[in-house]
């Protein structure tokens, strides 16, 4: 083998909200290439079945909204590979409601796990991260936040993504000088089975996604093997030149 074909040196990769979905994805897209990865979540049956027949995948179980996760997510990825490599905030409260509707409860829930958790975890992460000659943050937002789009129903998931997309692209201007990089992916709409997962009976969600599908230029809804594939590029040594930038991956949906 030469030495372009070598295999990539292991990396130590966290992946939050590794359960289900996008994380899922993303946590075994990583593994695939040969990293050793730490998903995190708070169902320890889901995290189990992310893990399960994929050796370099750890598990932990943690809310990342209580205040010793950030602590506990590092300290266990540094005492199960000695390294943090990349960070994906991926993990996400979802819910709808109108402002009218809105429970200020349900509101602080959707901007202390979708902005605080990520940006305190990011925090603790930051020695890690610029050890070894730097790392790479990556956060999962949302095409329906981008621009000037509105996104009713969706007020407070939608300003809290945004907020990370605003987080990115401050952090890779901060964290620069310390070779780290900070990337966002927007994803538009991913058949991650949230639907169902949300209170949507079967045929409810089947019928939302096929009604989304027709509105997409790319034709088709998302997969969440769509974003994992990103995630792993943007975070590759070779995408060295990359920070600030937040890729939307919704089909073109957010150009309509």
């Amino acid at each position: 083998m030469s030495a372009a074909e070598a295999a990539p040196e292991p990396r130590g990769v966290i992946v939050t909200g590794g359960g289900t979905g996008i994380g899922r994805a993303t946590a075994r897209a990583f593994a695939a290439r040969g990293d050793r990865v730490l998903i995190v979540g708070r169902t320890p049956a889901t995290l189990d079945a992310t893990a399960e027949g994929h050796p370099g995948i750890h598990v932990l179980t943690a809310d990342l909204t209580t205040p010793d996760a950030p602590r506990t997510v590092i300290r266990a990825a540094l005492e199960t590979f000695g390294r943090v490599d990349v960070l994906v905030n991926n993990a996400a409260t979802g819910g709808f409601a109108s402002l009218a509707a809105t429970e200020p409860q349900a509101a602080r829930a959707q901007f202390e796990g979708n902005l605080l958790a990520p940006l305190l975890l990011t925090r603790q992460a930051l020695d890690a991260l610029a050890a070894d000659g730097g790392g790479t943050v990556l956060n999962i937002g949302s095409a329906g936040a981008l621009g000037r789009r509105a996104w009713p129903e969706n007020g407070a998931y939608g300003a809290a993504k945004a907020g990370l997309d605003f987080l990115t692209r401050t952090w890779a201007v901060e964290l620069a000088p310390r070779g780290v990089r900070v990337l966002g992916l927007a994803p538009g709409v991913i058949d991650t089975g949230i639907g169902e997962r949300s209170g949507m009976t079967p045929q409810a969600y089947a019928g939302f996604l096929a009604g989304i599908a027709t509105r997409v230029p790319a034709g088709r809804v998302g997969r969440p093997d769509d974003i994992a594939w990103w995630a792993v590029q943007l975070t590759d040594p070779r995408a060295a030149y990359a920070t600030g930038a937040v890729l939307a991956v919704d089909g073109g949906l957010s150009l309509t």
